[in-house]
């Protein structure tokens, strides 16, 4: 018979959120060996945790983190908002991004352990989701923005500008918070998705009985109008639409960026 205390099985409880039985049965299993019980609890609840890997995590939290001329985001997915929000998820999510920053992309599996424990802990399908890493060329401006919403990060973005301000790319990383954009250019949109559109629009124009030869001017008009809700270079500032992003960069090139957002 395994030798262990009430005292044994409290401390057990403790650093792990076992209840009383499991723990009490985890060290009996173990032969009162407090490490060898952690892991069989470990075990055990990723086991049931693993079952749950085909249900819908479509909430979550998102972190960014700039240091110098390195910017990362990182989603950790989860079924509830609830969880997402808890303290010990939006620090878990934090570290991921500051490692990301740090070592690279990679990074992340480095917090696998504690990933575990999140999941046993929430009983949820929590996984890792989508992870940016930026590394500015030298002497452009990295920026980012985060919006917050009930505790937590809903969406994330990152800017790398060459020339121009640190407070214009911030203005142009809240603006892509909001109008998520999917491109930054016209040149980045999948020719095959242009031009169903174009067929789209041109079926739509013959069926409200226009004259002919003007099929050619609308569907362009309509197709422009298209372009401007996917690409950010063609957007009105969120802030004064009758001014363009490419507008608003002035003599500023936007090299690249990056969202991520909840729900999206």
């Amino acid at each position: 018979m395994a030798e262990f205390t009430a005292k044994d099985v409290q401390s057990l409880r403790q650093v792990t959120g076992a209840g009383m039985m499991d723990a009490k049965k985890a060290l009996q299993e173990n032969d009162g060996d407090m490490e060898a019980a952690k892991q069989w609890l470990r075990e055990k609840g990723l086991a049931k945790v693993a079952k749950l890997g085909d249900r819908e995590n479509t909430q979550g939290s998102v972190a960014a983190v700039v240091e110098g001329q390195v910017g990362a985001i990182v989603q950790l997915k989860s079924e509830t908002d609830f969880s997402a929000k808890a303290a010990d998820f939006t620090s878990l999510v934090q570290d991921m991004a500051e490692l990301v920053v740090a070592k690279g992309t990679d990074a992340v599996s480095e917090l696998n352990d504690e990933l575990d424990a999140l999941k046993i802990s929430k009983k949820e399908n929590i996984e890792v989701g989508e992870v940016v890493r930026f590394e500015a060329a030298d002497g452009n401006i990295l920026d980012s923005y985060l919006h917050i919403q009930d505790g937590r990060g809903v969406n994330a973005v990152l800017v790398e500008l060459q020339g121009g301000t640190k407070e214009l790319a911030h203005d142009i990383a809240v603006h892509i918070a909001f109008a998520k954009p999917a491109c930054l250019s016209r040149d980045e949109v999948p020719a095959d998705e242009v031009e169903r559109e174009r067929q789209a629009l041109l079926d739509i124009t013959k069926a409200e009985g226009k004259p002919e030869q003007a099929w050619p001017k609308i569907v362009e008009g309509r197709l422009n109008a298209w372009y401007k809700e996917r690409v950010l270079l063609e957007q009105g500032f969120v802030r004064d639409d009758k001014t363009s992003i490419t507008q608003l960069l002035g003599d500023a090139t936007l090299v690249r960026f990056a969202q991520v957002y909840i729900g999206g």
